[in-house]
């Protein structure tokens, strides 16, 4: 594996001592993920637990000659009653939370959901993992989880000096089994900030969640309801089932293309529909399929626009056993693309939540992009998963208990929109689990998990994340740079109302982002790394060699660390910090994967790609899981 490692942690160090000299950690070549040598076998203390008065309430009573409990009775009574400090009772004025790493298995790596059972150990009311144990736990104040994206094990071990600070705050991290680089970034902060609970046995379940949608939609009686109301008590926030960007990629959304609009921001205090359903209807023409009618419906599925659109070449075919286009129904239409383009984004804004079924067909006949979608085809997912899609008439069957597309002249555009909108808002309402074949998990978020801990949070992110996460009962905060996030994070630190705080610093991931989206940039980095793996093919030697870290990132490296040292200096003592990498260059693997599914020219062998491939997908699946408690 391209500059990972052999060695990620050494004999495992507590928050507050100093690091190992850096000989002690090396880079090797790999050729996959070696998980058996990421962890260091290490051994734990003799543990001493010590709880609180509420988890075990006759400690002090029952104990009076216990050292704890003498310490305290020295205490003159204002300490005693300073309601700041509840635990010094028991732990003493000087008393310290610590991390204590436990002794790993042979072979094991942490998860995503070990980095939030943490969370919830210590916030919640979650299990003690085997992994670590917190002495004095009840002393933590709040948690801060940071998460930084794009800085895999591989390229944290390749540039240690430039993480001095990390270093110092948190020590040495574990390694984390990152998801597939197949799989978006989104899906990471997803599977932390989502907890999974196993669902108790129900044998009715199915049967109960069908007919209790069909006694609701067969009324009518959510689509009857005002947006506000909908809104109420949602399991997720609506904007949480909207199309990840690359979501939007796999499944042909069309963005940046000759001859496209996209949809424009709305203007301040300038009303505008929240939710709306669009659905089209095409015709084939010399030059393949053609808008002919475009519809569009409210939460409520009153009609917003309904028109049909001449197309601007000749008709081959009016496709009316679908479209319900018929020549004498366009004989005299006069409305062009540019119109009704022109109409259509009078009515839906960037703002708007586009719902439809398969709706890039639909935006591609528009030639109008817009990022913020529902697919009903991907949000009830196909028993044979993968690309699979489930037509909408039979969607309708089964979630809705109504009959569509059976009149024998066609669909009905107005009557898929309005099912469209039903089948997203049914989705809404009772959560992502729902129409799932008997899930055997129910989800719920990580926030309403810590409130009903009786936890305040803050949830600090860029604005498409923190509407897709964020709730009701945390304070959200919108940023659009790390400097800001930062700024916000260590205000929020110090804010004695709230115990857990999220946020990320992008910089590196983006930097990424834009290195593979660099046309003359990546090629040389191609070059490089296909020499790369043609040297440790054909070396015997098991010591790698370094890739090139340009001199830019090698920059963002160190504002980063400096960001951590400076969010670590706003916690108050004892207050936990977790930094969390994720996945590491996953851009730069699906430039890679592209490149092969479009190649036509030799230019480079396909093998080689393959290889080279299989190295970076490797290394970004490793991630990286710091934890340290402020002195």
């Amino acid at each position: 594996m391209l500059n990972t490692f052999s060695q990620l942690n050494p004999p495992c160090l507590l928050p507050h001592s100093p690091p190992p000299p850096s000989s002690s950690l090396s880079l090797s070549l790999l050729p996959s993920p070696n998980l058996k040598n990421i962890n260091h076998t290490m051994t734990s203390p003799s543990i001493n637990y010590l709880t609180s008065i509420s988890d075990q309430p006759n400690i002090i009573n029952n104990n009076n000659n216990n050292s704890i409990n003498n310490d305290n009775t020295n205490n003159n009574d204002d300490e005693n009653n300073n309601s700041s400090k509840p635990f010094f009772d028991i732990y003493g004025p000087q008393a310290k939370a610590e991390v204590i790493w436990k002794t790993p298995n042979a072979n094991s790596t942490l998860s995503l959901q070990d980095v939030q059972g943490l969370i919830t150990w210590v916030l919640a009311d979650g299990e003690m993992h085997p992994w670590a144990f917190i002495r004095n736990k009840p002393l933590i104040p709040k948690v801060v989880l940071l998460y930084i994206p794009g800085l895999d094990a591989a390229l944290y071990m390749s540039q240690l000096k430039k993480f001095s600070n990390l270093k110092k705050c948190c020590g040495n991290p574990k390694a984390v089994q990152a998801l597939s680089c197949v799989l978006d970034g989104c899906q990471t902060i997803d599977a932390i900030l989502t907890c999974k609970f196993k669902r108790k046995r129900d044998p009715d379940f199915i049967s109960r969640m069908l007919n209790e949608s069909t006694e609701k939609e067969s009324s009518s009686s959510i689509s009857s309801l005002p947006f506000s109301e909908l809104m109420k008590d949602l399991p997720f926030p609506i904007t949480y089932y909207t199309l990840t960007s690359k979501q939007l990629e796999d499944n042909g959304y069309c963005f940046n293309q000759p001859g496209f609009l996209s949809t424009r921001p709305a203007q301040p205090e300038s009303p505008y529909c929240d939710i709306l359903a669009l659905d089209c209807e095409m015709c084939v023409t010399c030059e393949g399929f053609e808008l002919t009618r475009v519809t569009l419906v409210d939460v409520q599925g009153q009609v917003k626009l309904d028109k049909l659109v001449k197309p601007s070449n000749p008709i081959v075919d009016y496709n009316t056993r679908y479209s319900g286009i018929t020549p004498e129904m366009l004989k005299d239409v006069t409305t062009s693309l540019e119109d009704i383009q022109e109409e259509f984004l009078k009515l839906v804004y960037k703002e708007t939540i586009l719902i439809g079924h398969s709706l890039e067909n639909d935006l591609l006949a528009l030639k109008i992009s817009h990022e913020l979608v529902i697919d009903t085809a991907i949000l009830y997912k196909h028993p044979r998963g993968g690309s699979y899609k489930t037509a909408l008439r039979v969607l309708a069957r089964k979630f809705l208990s109504k009959e569509i597309q059976d009149s024998g002249s066609g669909h009905d555009s107005i009557e898929d929109a309005r099912t469209a909108m039903e089948l997203a808002l049914l989705k809404i309402r009772k959560g992502p689990d729902f129409g799932l074949a008997a899930p055997q998990f129910t989800r719920k978020k990580l926030l309403s998990v810590l409130s009903e801990a009786g936890k305040k949070s803050s949830f600090i992110d860029d604005v498409s994340i923190v509407k897709r996460y964020a709730t009701g009962e945390c304070h959200a905060f919108p940023v659009s740079s790390d400097e800001e996030a930062l700024s916000k994070a260590s205000k929020e630190a110090k804010n004695d109302k709230v115990q857990f705080v999220w946020t990320q610093f992008s910089e590196i991931n983006s930097f990424l982002k834009k290195q593979a989206d660099d046309e003359e940039n990546f090629s040389l980095r191609l070059a490089e790394l296909i020499s790369l793996v043609t040297c440790k093919d054909k070396s015997s030697s098991r010591k790698g060699i370094k890739s090139t870290v340009p001199p830019t990132l090698k920059e963002i490296l160190t504002r980063t660390d400096c960001r951590v040292h400076k969010l670590y200096s706003s916690l108050p003592t004892n207050s936990m910090l977790i930094v969390f990498t994720g996945q590491g260059d996953t851009a730069s693997v699906h430039r890679l994967r592209k490149m092969l599914a479009e190649q036509t020219k030799n230019d480079v062998p396909r093998e080689q790609l393959v290889k080279v491939l299989e190295e970076l997908q490797a290394r970004a699946e490793i991630a990286l899981c710091f934890v340290g408690i402020k002195d």
